[in-house]
């Protein structure tokens, strides 16, 4: 069941986004990011002082977040677990439920985090990582300019990604207290664009908007993007830069216990921080 009543606009197709993610382990998956970012969710969980028996891990692909907890229960929902992105979870059954680089292909994110709400236990934690912000900025405006250039138009190649305000308002309007967000840039350099390219493919993070171009790429166009990249992007070594930016979010389900809530789009505090002070009441 959504969030609200309308129906959310459909921008990814997610099946292609499981079979882009099964490629990427066949072709060996990159897996940096997802490294990373189970790694900061494990000291962030180990700062909050209490016990979380009962989780659920929303799509975290390939791998299981914070391994140094060891959970009395743990259910992990899969991509292939999802259709229609309706998340099968029993009402205020989790006292943690955790998401690692998943919730930004989610057509109904203001749906899937209701349903997130209604799932946890009252003072239930909410801890989650995804792509956002200036996500790839570099690579779009790169696109952008050789499609331009060469094409005389442009076509959807990068998702939209949600910002920090955005996340904490949505957290808000799902019925979640204290949320706090925030974002940790990545700053990765390549040899070309072409590097970063094979990446993201190890990644499955290609382009899975439903409004894609289905033909193929011109092949003058992609190597007028990169040669715009290595202008434009270049450090003084010729390597390129290519940004990623993780949106941290927390929140809780409502408790009498709780602090009030902050008013929508305050929350400026830091996570870390947030999820201490969290962890010792």
């Amino acid at each position: 069941m959504a969030g609200n009543s309308t129906t959310a606009p459909l921008l990814f197709d997610r099946t292609l986004l499981v079979r882009r993610l099964q490629r990427a382990r066949k072709l060996g998956p990159a897996t940096f990011l997802l490294d990373r970012v189970i790694e900061d969710m494990d000291e962030r969980l180990s700062a909050v002082k209490r016990e979380f028996a009962v989780v659920a891990d929303i799509w975290t692909p390939g791998k299981e977040p914070a391994p140094g907890h060891p959970f009395k229960s743990l259910t992990r929902l899969t991509l292939q677990d999802s259709a229609g992105e309706v998340l099968k979870l029993e009402p205020e059954s989790f006292d943690l439920v955790i998401s690692a680089l998943a919730l930004q292909f989610a057509n109904d994110l203001p749906g899937v985090l209701a349903q997130i709400r209604r799932a946890l236990k009252p003072d239930g934690l909410l801890l989650a990582a995804m792509i956002g912000g200036d996500t790839l900025t570099e690579l779009r405006q790169a696109f952008a300019a050789a499609e331009a250039e060469c094409e005389g138009g442009l076509s959807p190649r990068v998702a939209p990604f949600a910002d920090l305000r955005d996340v904490g308002g949505l957290l808000q309007r799902a019925g979640l207290a204290l949320p706090v967000t925030d974002v940790d840039r990545i700053v990765v350099r390549y040899g070309s664009a072409f590097a970063l390219m094979a990446d993201l493919r190890r990644m499955g993070a290609t382009n899975i908007l439903l409004e894609r171009r289905r033909m193929p790429t011109r092949r003058t166009t992609v190597l007028r993007m990169a040669q715009i990249y290595a202008e434009r992007f270049a450090d003084a070594d010729g390597r390129i830069r290519a940004t990623f930016d993780v949106i941290w979010l927390s929140a809780w389900a409502p408790h009498e216990s709780q602090p009030k809530p902050l008013a929508p789009g305050s929350a400026q505090a830091s996570l870390e921080a947030a999820v201490r002070k969290a962890g010792k009441t």
